[in-house]
């Protein structure tokens, strides 16, 4: 009985992690197309001033370190929890 509620949790967990991944995947991907896109139209603005081109490249940079830095927690906060549980 112990072992099956154990399989039960390290599936949900399993589960769970997977859909996060996957989603988030799917929205780092839309993300950094996102700013390609940015990207290619300031490189073709000439009207926009070096400042506000700066200030945007640097926004895209904290926004991905940000997502970045979202993920790794996530993942750490998972191990956490598969090694409580299924210890």
């Amino acid at each position: 009985m112990k072992m099956d509620q154990r399989q039960i949790t390290k599936g949900m967990i399993e589960f769970n992690k997977s859909v996060l991944d996957n989603t988030f995947s799917a929205i780092s991907t839309i993300q950094d197309q996102s700013a390609k896109m940015l990207t290619d139209f300031m490189d073709k603005a000439n009207w926009l001033p070096d400042d506000g081109k700066k200030a945007i490249t640097n926004w895209q940079a904290a926004y991905k370190k940000s997502r970045d830095d979202f993920k790794k927690a996530t993942d750490e906060k998972y191990e956490k929890v598969a090694h409580y549980f299924l210890r």
